[in-house]
């Protein structure tokens, strides 16, 4: 298989570029028509792979490109999960290259999407290709690819609901998180949940003059900045009641086993141009980002921010804000938290307004199932070590969600590093990490077959 690859790698990588080169970002409307035909490109490319039945499955909002290969009923069948759509690329004057113009520069794809997750997502297409060219399928496939992931896949959990048959499967397979580095390669066993509002707060019925108001009229950024700035003390804990009550706290002996991950903090800090960390006291930069819930301000706006001056109380000030979660905690819990505080410490001279926006459970993966003792045997055979179970600070909801209404567990094997800069300016993709990946996955069907014998 691995001739195979090597042959093909130019084209493998083309075909990517292409994809690459569909802006198909599914928060913004104007690029309805690119998320479709990135839909159909996916779909053409799994035909051509030799999946059966594909098709694009309609819902609510953009179509989820589905396609199966069953060798034998009574063998095991991976479903294997991606999303095609990507976030929104803006600012665009903070890349180095158009990101929808992808260019290999250094070894890396650089596009918006390169790894998040049309690159990861394209692995097991052109992994399900190799698999077919040299007959070497050990069991049968099938294929969920949705287009609204980076807006909170709104319409997959009711087209899951209404095809558990079409789903049936004994594992789920993810490509949509990351590894240590290239030499230590790693599972993700956890992932953090989310709970993601929007906040606006409402001084006078309109903006007024600074001059002739100012220091009479609640201003609505001064009030916001306010109320934000004591979601967290001193110690940056988290201040909304009753937030921690259901954090399931690690023993010493799960955080010694977290800390042998390898971990540089002064690499960490270069590579963010940081003079010093910050975060949750009492906690390593591993664990913050990992197994203690975070709140953070994703953006703030009002009043006038265009240029020059104008001198206004702004009427509104506006903030999105999300919360990730850890186990047993619930996003419905949090929103709710979050919600009553953020109503209680407004001061009378404003009125607020807080919307929930999409959210997700937090989810531990097992570490000594046969799907997870297969990924393992096919990272170490194709980097030389053993991976090293790790929990990720990221949040992918589907995954509990596929739990509770397929019943199936989920096996996390990403290729993307931190390095990677998804969701901001310049993302790109070790080509390296593309061919690892294409390598990697059909080793996982081998063993996956082999242990559930």
């Amino acid at each position: 298989m691995n001739n195979y690859i090597s042959e093909n790698k130019d084209r493998f990588l083309n075909e990517l570029l292409d994809m690459l080169r569909i802006p198909s970002v599914s928060a913004d409307p104007k690029f309805k028509q690119d998320v479709i035909r990135t839909a159909e490109f996916v779909k053409a490319r799994l035909q051509e792979a030799g999946a059966d039945k594909v098709e694009l499955c309609e819902t609510a909002g953009y179509p989820i490109v589905y396609g199966e290969k069953i060798i034998d009923p009574s063998l095991p069948t991976v479903l294997v999960y991606g999303h095609y759509d990507v976030q929104p690329a803006d600012p665009y004057e903070l890349w180095n290259s158009p990101p929808f113009e992808p260019v290999i520069k250094d070894g890396k794809i650089y596009a918006r999407g390169a790894c998040d997750d049309k690159g990861q997502m394209y692995m097991h297409v052109k992994a399900f290709e190799v698999m077919m060219q040299n007959n070497a399928l050990p069991c049968n496939v099938k294929f969920m690819i949705e287009g609204e992931e980076e807006v909170g896949s709104e319409n997959l959990g009711t087209f899951v609901k209404n095809n558990k048959d079409k789903l049936a499967a004994d594992v789920i397979l993810i490509s949509d998180t990351g590894m240590l580095a290239n030499d230590t390669p790693s599972i993700t066993t956890g992932l953090r949940g989310m709970s993601y509002m929007e906040v606006e707060v409402t001084g006078p019925n309109r903006d007024l003059h600074s001059g002739l108001y100012g220091g009479a009229v609640a201003n609505p950024i001064n009030i916001l900045c306010q109320m934000i700035a004591s979601l967290h003390d001193e110690n940056n804990h988290i201040t909304i009641p009753g937030f921690y009550d259901n954090v399931t706290e690690l023993s010493q002996e799960e955080r010694a086993e977290m800390a042998r991950a390898p971990f540089s903090l002064d690499k960490y800090k270069k590579a963010l141009d940081l003079s010093d960390i910050h975060g949750e006291e009492g906690y390593t930069t591993m664990e913050r980002t990992s197994i203690r819930p975070t709140l953070d301000v994703n953006g703030i706006w009002g009043g006038y921010t265009g240029e020059g001056a104008k001198t206004v109380i702004p009427s509104k000030a506006f903030a999105k804000i999300s919360m990730r979660l850890v186990p047993n905690q619930t996003s419905a819990e949090i929103t709710e938290k979050f919600t009553k505080h953020f109503e209680s410490i407004a001061p009378a001279s404003v009125k607020v307004l807080v919307k929930p926006h999409h959210g997700g459970e937090p989810v531990v993966t097992p570490t000594d199932s046969v799907a997870y003792q297969a990924a393992s045997k096919a990272y170490e055979e194709t980097f030389g070590v053993k991976p090293i179970p790790v929990r990720s600070g990221g949040s992918i909801p589907i995954v509990a969600m596929f739990k509770s209404e397929l019943g199936l567990d989920s096996v996390l094997m990403g290729f993307g590093l931190d390095s990677d800069a998804i969701h901001s300016p310049n993302e790109n993709f070790g080509v390296f990490n593309y061919m690892k990946g294409i390598e990697t996955i059909p080793l996982f069907y081998k063993y996956y077959a082999e242990m559930s014998k």
